[in-house]
């Protein structure tokens, strides 16, 4: 079969494709013909850098596509159309996934639409109400309203959190977007200081809630944002990683919840037991609409360099997705 590796850590140009054995699925394990992958930033840290979460060769932790063999123990049949994460592996004409971790593709959806679900709506799902303890009619600001995890994160709020959303972005277009997908407040954070229109949009008193990508360049900013007792989630470090002069008597005085979490490298336990929650509560939403996921573009197989290019100018409303086959 045909994957994608990484020649030696570093940029786009480091993606490569070769031939690989298929691989044979073990108990409680599917064997999956690949239609479609999504790109998301962990491929990018693992592509960067030797140091990445996986240790599969191949890149990608989201597909979907059919079932082709099954292991022992699994009662998933064979031409069932799934979508779910993968431990790696999912840049390939074939992959292996728990079984556990499948879930069933609403009959109103692509596979491209199918692949663009699975890492992004499980991470907005379990940074919202898993970590967020996000509750109907509080205040939750979603940070890269724009991203494939913002998409997703501004309509769970809105959908299954009945909450008020404020959502942050960087040009009419993705913030015109946002409000289509519910947000109720949106922010240009390159014309507008985000933490000032936060107040105002909550009578001073700050959002209960933050969903944050950025990190360090946003630090002040969402410690003049969130109210007291409020809940901070990081989820990414796109503005940095690093503080200077970090006052923790600030977080103290508040007395924030700061909460660090990532998704791809925690256990299969917790993501089945994640994936099996999410799905009770969202698939029909999927099935009539009310949830949507949101394809930015698909490249070729054989495009992966331009997709992973695309994904680092930050240019996209949702997700990037890789056509397979």
């Amino acid at each position: 079969m045909k994957a994608i590796t990484v020649k030696q850590p570093g940029g786009a140009e480091q993606l490569q494709i070769e031939e690989f054995a298929k691989p044979d699925p073990r108990d409680g394990e599917l064997l999956i013909k690949v239609k479609a992958a999504a790109v998301n930033r962990t491929d990018i840290l693992n592509r960067e850098t030797s140091k990445g979460y996986l240790n599969n060769p191949i890149l990608g932790v989201e597909v979907a596509g059919i079932v082709e063999e099954v292991g022992a123990g699994v009662e998933i049949e064979v031409g069932t159309h799934i979508m779910g994460l993968v431990n790696g592996g999912g840049y390939a004409e074939y992959v292996v996934m728990p079984a556990e971790r499948a879930m069933v593709i609403p009959e109103n959806l692509s596979f491209e639409e199918a692949a663009s679900i699975p890492e992004v709506f499980l991470t907005a799902y379990q940074t919202l109400f898993w970590i967020g303890h996000l509750h109907a009619d509080e205040n939750v600001l979603v940070h890269a309203g724009g991203s494939g995890v913002g998409t997703a994160a501004i309509q769970l709020a809105k959908q299954i959190g009945q909450a008020n959303v404020i959502t942050t972005a960087g040009s009419k277009e993705k913030l015109d977007f946002c409000r289509s997908l519910g947000a109720d407040v949106e922010i240009n954070y390159k014309e507008q200081n985000f933490d000032e229109e936060v107040l105002n949009a909550t009578e001073n008193q700050g959002v209960d809630l933050i969903l944050d990508f950025i990190g360090a360049s946003y630090w002040s900013k969402n410690l003049e944002s969130i109210k007291v007792d409020g809940r901070w989630v990081l989820i990414g470090i796109l503005g940095g990683a690093n503080l200077e002069n970090v006052n923790l008597m600030e977080l103290m005085s508040k007395r924030i919840q700061l909460t660090g979490t990532l998704l791809t490298p925690r256990s299969d336990e917790y993501k089945a037991a994640l994936t099996a929650e999410f799905s009770a509560k969202t698939l029909d939403l999927f099935g009539n609409n009310t949830l949507r996921p949101v394809v930015d573009q698909v490249f070729a197989f054989n495009q992966i360099q331009q997709a992973h290019e695309h994904m680092e100018n930050n240019k996209n409303i949702g997700k990037i997705i890789l056509k397979v086959g």
